[in-house]
């Protein structure tokens, strides 16, 4: 097992890398101390994997929230069904909830901790590979709004993030596709010789080499735990961590969270960026061979689908990162640096979209 620490004073706490850690009493019951317990899950997880998570933490009551699988499920109207659960069951303060699934899992599970009886423990159980790397590290939790991804929502941080690694032999292999776009994120906007490592080892991370698996989690989060160490509420360098998600959410809010996994928008977000990123002349574009060249081999997307420009500019203009009405972008500097800005032409955005989302508009900046 493997421990990473994601340093923030009080509310520091544990990411635990390693097989079989779903069945060990131990491990659990030192991360997971309470004795009431609300377990949320999806109809896709909790088949699999509650019953051995019961088994591991005997003595104790555990309630559940089981919920359909989808993105399009992460919403106010779930939320609303755990916290039901919670008040009809008296669970007081000292419960925790356990998030045991992927992303939307995490995002919605955590979000519920953080408001109920204004702020409850959660522990992440990660079982995708995008979960294990990004979405359970780092306290972002929320829900999704017709008009948006993750517009409601909190900063909470989790009492630990528990990775077992051998969750992911059940993972479809679409979702372990989709989790390496953020794996690939890492390499992009903070090391370059990780990026390298990825497009020496893709083939084996798709076969499910253990090792490489366990060596690109391992990275990833010590990654994602220094920057969240240094920036908390993502008032600086966190931002960071959103390379490719203005243009992914966008995506995945015009196609109604059915139709893209959040991984494959974030992947082609990020050709976008890059794209953007070249023609402001700051992406050599044998840098941006190397990207496209990589998520192809991964299977992700390289090419949009045809939502129209105008259309993909509006659901950009309400993300989180638009500041007095700009849309702040995360982009690369060369394969390995990143930055966040706002300074840009309008023509360099518009043409993007265009040439991505087809039809050309007339976007206010």
């Amino acid at each position: 097992m493997q421990t990473l620490s994601v340093n923030l004073g009080a509310r520091s706490y544990p990411i635990l890398i390693g097989a079989g850690l779903l069945d060990s009493p131990t491990v659990l019951a030192a991360h997971i101390p309470a004795g009431e317990l609300l377990l949320v899950s999806n109809t896709i997880v909790a088949p699999l994997y509650a019953a051995r998570l019961k088994s591991a933490l005997p003595g104790r009551r555990m309630l559940e929230l089981i919920l359909p699988d989808g993105e399009q499920h992460k919403t106010l109207s779930s939320a609303s069904r755990a916290f039901d659960v919670m008040i009809a069951n008296r669970l007081g303060r000292d419960a925790v909830v356990v998030a045991l699934g992927g992303g939307v899992i995490g995002d919605l599970a955590g979000f519920v901790a953080a408001c109920y009886q204004r702020g409850v423990d959660f522990v992440q159980l990660p079982t995708t590979l995008l979960a294990d790397v990004d979405s359970s590290v780092g306290g972002k939790t929320a829900v999704n709004h017709p008009g948006g991804k993750n517009m409601i929502g909190a900063f909470h941080q989790p009492r630990a993030v528990i990775v077992d690694t051998d969750l992911l032999a059940t993972l479809p292999q679409r979702e372990l596709r989709a989790g390496l776009a953020e794996v690939i994120k890492y390499g992009l906007i903070h090391d370059a010789a990780f990026f390298e490592w990825l497009e020496a080892h893709a083939d084996a991370l798709l076969a499910r080499d253990p090792a490489a698996l366990a060596h690109a989690i391992h990275r990833s989060c010590q990654i994602k735990a220094q920057i969240v160490s240094q920036d908390e509420r993502e008032q600086g360098e966190r931002a960071l961590l959103n390379f490719g998600h203005t243009f992914g959410h966008a995506i995945e809010a015009a196609t109604g969270y059915v139709e893209w996994l959040h991984g494959e928008a974030v992947a082609l977000g990020m050709m976008l960026a890059a794209d953007m990123s070249h023609r402001l002349g700051q992406l050599e574009a044998s840098e941006l061979r190397r990207l496209e060249a990589l998520l192809t081999r991964t299977g992700l997307p390289v090419a949009a689908p045809r939502i129209g420009a105008e259309r993909a500019f509006d659901y950009m203009r309400i993300d989180k990162k638009v500041k007095s009405g700009r849309v702040r972008l995360v982009l690369l500097r060369g394969i390995g640096s990143a930055v966040t800005s706002g300074d840009y032409p309008d023509s360099a955005l518009q043409g993007t979209l265009a040439a991505h989302f087809g039809r050309a508009s007339a976007m206010a900046p």
